[in-house]
């Protein structure tokens, strides 16, 4: 597929605002394109490169390079060259870099450069998400849409199933089973207000300790243990206590959900930074786990004795939890229902609460396991309000902050990919994180006017704050009161960023 075609196509499907015909047109590209394009034409649209970060940046890209008349480029051969660009490092590498982009750039007509330089500086945002992409998948290949988005879920990845598709057709979503070895996207949960609407909207449900750990899927065949992130990367080898607890089981076949916490000499829970730190070293693995140890705890069982469990309700999924993990390895739980059930999940939100935990998650008895999906049938409440927001840019501080990035812009997603800013805050930030995000931040620039730098929207933070206000200064009329920065959350992507329409359905008593 030419790099032309892609280009217009985004062009189209950014300027639409309907949902049918954001459909309709990657129905048609997808028609037209090589099942070996699909794993970059997907990403390409959602405004992602398949390499990741290349630390392509506008002193590369500013440069004016006069442009190709016809186009040529394949996505492919575009996908080969930038390949090539992230590979250079050493003495030199900014020179070949350039020259390498200056090749790609030279070979690419107008319409092309601009969406490259959209691509490449994160600007691309026409909300061409993977939720559009299936229904045009499937629209192009006459396969349910049902049966793709199932095998986007059991498979991890839309590129997968759409390169299956588009060169065998619908019969390759057969191959796309629940299989132990094999990681799934995590269901996730909705926020409520508080754990009296959350049991008044799922009724007879269980009150679940909302633990603030790394979130791990654990699969054993026989002696063979693999360990999960919610993003699927493999953590197997930085995490053996989970590794020996998972072969303490009864069961050699299974796929488990949970959390890995730790804690401390009076058992409450270690932060979040350290059981981040802990999760992310892959160095000196003996050493990490000797300073900050951690346990699994369970809440969910996928599959047991190789039988697929997705579609059957939660109580008979904890059964079969129950039945293979000893009671300290699974979450504590109440099950409520009745009219006292809110008061009976107060008394246990309380109770979590004194625990340390930061909260508790309320799950329907009789919902199916919604892999990769955000299911209503659970319920995640906090005592403080939070959000993930996406970081904007950031202002240089001064005083004992300067030459630290530090006062952020956040945002919100809005419903056609974009962000939309609910404020600023320098608050909550220590000296380290400072530093680190003056770092990673000056990584993500694409401008700066000498005191605001923007970036590229790839940070999401967690936000406490402490209500919602009126504003006639932000784009979504409201802004947010007393922000202040719990802590970043590398393990989110800007799409699982919180969205506008969520907080000001959080807050009706401020848009009513």
């Amino acid at each position: 597929m030419l790099l032309s075609r892609l280009a217009h196509v985004s062009q189209e499907v950014a300027a639409t605002s309907a949902r049918s015909r954001k459909i309709a047109l990657l129905a048609e590209l997808f028609r037209g394109a090589d099942a070996d394009d699909v794993p970059i034409v997907i990403p390409y649209l959602a405004g992602r490169l398949p390499q990741g970060r290349l630390g392509i940046g506008w002193k590369l890209l500013g440069r004016p390079v006069t442009p190709a008349s016809e186009p040529s480029l394949t996505v492919r051969d575009v996908d080969a060259r930038l390949t090539a660009v992230g590979a250079v490092t050493g003495t030199g590498s900014q020179a070949e870099r350039g020259r390498l982009m200056g090749e790609l750039m030279a070979a690419a007509t107008g319409a092309e450069q601009a969406f490259l330089r959209g691509l490449l500086t994160g600007e691309v945002r026409q909300g061409a998400l993977d939720a559009v992409a299936v229904e045009g998948l499937a629209e192009a290949t006459g396969a349910p849409p049902a049966d793709v988005r199932r095998a986007v879920m059991l498979a991890g990845s839309l590129r997968t199933v759409a390169r299956a598709l588009l060169a065998q057709g619908p019969a390759a979503l057969d191959d796309f089973r629940l299989t132990v070895g094999r990681p799934v996207l995590p269901m996730l949960a909705h926020t409520a207000a508080s754990v009296a609407e959350a049991v008044d909207k799922l009724g007879a449900c269980a009150v679940e300790e909302k633990l603030d750990g790394i979130r791990v899927q654990l699969h054993r065949v026989g002696d063979d243990v693999r360990i999960y992130t919610r993003t699927l990367d493999d953590i197997t080898d930085r995490l053996p206590e989970l590794t020996a607890a998972a072969l303490e089981l009864k069961g050699d076949r299974f796929i488990l959900d949970g959390e890995v916490i730790a804690l401390d000499g009076d058992g409450r829970p270690r932060s979040f930074q350290e059981i981040a730190g802990r999760v992310g070293s892959r160095v000196d693995v003996a050493t990490a786990a000797a300073a900050v140890p951690v346990s699994p705890v369970f809440f969910d069982a996928l599959s047991v004795d190789g039988r697929d469990l997705l579609d059957l309700p939660f109580t008979e999924r904890h059964a079969e939890l129950a039945r293979l993990v000893p009671e300290p390895m699974r979450v504590r739980r109440a099950l409520v229902s009745g009219p006292d059930g809110g008061a009976a999940a107060e008394k246990f939100l309380a109770d979590t609460l004194a625990r340390g935990h930061e909260g508790v998650v309320v799950k329907a008895l009789d919902a199916p396991y919604s892999a990769g999906r955000r299911g209503a049938s659970w319920l995640k409440v906090k005592p403080v309000h939070t959000l993930d927001l996406v970081v904007l840019a950031a202002e240089w501080g001064h005083g004992r902050r300067t030459g630290k990035l530090s006062n952020l812009h956040l945002g919100a997603r809005t419903a056609d990919g974009s962000f939309a800013m609910l404020g600023k805050t320098f608050k909550g930030m220590t000296d380290a994180m400072l530093t680190w995000q003056t770092e990673r931040l000056t990584e993500l620039a694409v401008e700066e006017n000498g005191y605001v730098v923007t970036v590229r929207p790839e940070l999401v933070v967690e936000i406490a704050y402490d209500g919602l206000q009126k504003s006639t200064r932000y784009p979504a009329g409201v802004t947010l009161r007393f922000a202040r920065v719990v802590r970043y959350r590398e393990d989110k992507t800007p799409a699982e960023a919180d969205t506008v329409e969520t907080l000001l359905a959080a807050h009706p008593e401020v848009t009513r």
